[in-house]
């Protein structure tokens, strides 16, 4: 069966992002994951998660300025230092909240920025952030992001619906990146909405990569609302993805059209948002 993770920056918005975890817990999941914990002391967050039972599966690497438009550093021609200067936090994070994924972002690069010089950026950032957060038990993960949409205009922060002139957009891009890198420690991070959004053949995509994969993401397309709404057959993915064998957490990165908990009744089976 497949292990759901709330995404707390878009689940549970109703009440204060602290409250959220026990929100989650309450609702029945597990787990839980969220772009930006740098917001919060370390500590109190991983008191949050031990006082509620949860495990933490994913967060990002510190992505610069969110007001000024940077969406992560690592393809970011200029930003190298200060993009390796950002992981020692990632440390002192990963193991304050126990968690040993982390997403890289490549962040936005501009049409003056040749595409060959900000992919041999990313690569080589890519390269020292999976031998760094290797030694000390943790995995990188890239995600390609559609880059057609923006912020959610009012929404919560951190939540969007894209990511305007984001590097990397498609699949094969981010693949064909990670074997360049060559890492035994950097894998892919699949979010079924961004791929429907750009590409489409969601279920051969998957069997494709399905052994680079360490995390996935759910939302409806269009509006990234509950995975129930919208043209994608998360069901059927959902088994495909267990037939696979996939041992790992899907994160919930979705807007709810309503209240959370009553939007939850796509998870029913799997055990969350019963008897609510």
């Amino acid at each position: 069966m497949p292990q759901f993770a709330a995404n707390l920056h878009y689940l549970f918005t109703e009440v204060p992002f602290m409250d959220r975890f026990e929100a989650a817990a309450s609702a029945g999941f597990k787990a839980v994951e969220f772009q930006v914990p740098y917001d919060y002391p370390a500590a109190e967050l991983g008191a949050r998660l031990m006082a509620n039972g949860l495990k933490m599966v994913l967060f990002d690497a510190p992505m610069g300025d969110w007001e000024r438009g940077d969406r992560g550093l690592a393809a970011v021609p200029g930003r190298t230092q200060r993009f390796r200067d950002s992981l020692p936090r990632v440390l002192e994070y990963a193991a304050a909240l126990d968690c040993t994924t982390v997403h890289v972002m490549a962040g936005v690069v501009g049409s003056g920025d040749a595409y060959e010089r900000a992919e041999r950026v990313y690569i080589e950032n890519l390269d020292h952030a999976a031998g760094f957060l290797g030694e000390h038990g943790i995995a990188a993960v890239i995600e390609p992001i559609n880059n057609k949409m923006g912020v959610v205009a009012g929404g919560p922060d951190y939540t969007t619906q894209g990511m305007h002139g984001y590097f990397l957009n498609h699949t094969a891009q981010a693949r064909r990146i990670i074997e360049a890198v060559g890492s035994d420690n950097l894998f892919l991070h699949l979010d079924c909405y961004h791929m429907q959004m750009l590409e489409g053949n969601l279920a051969q995509s998957i069997r494709d990569n399905i052994a680079i994969t360490r995390h996935f993401q759910i939302a409806g397309v269009p509006g990234r609302h509950e995975p129930n709404v919208g043209e994608i057959n998360y069901p059927f993915l959902f088994d495909l993805i267990d037939d696979l064998g996939y041992a790992g957490w899907i994160g919930c990165e979705y807007r709810p059209k309503g209240t959370t908990l009553d939007g939850l009744g796509w998870a029913q089976r799997y055990g969350i948002g019963v008897d609510l």
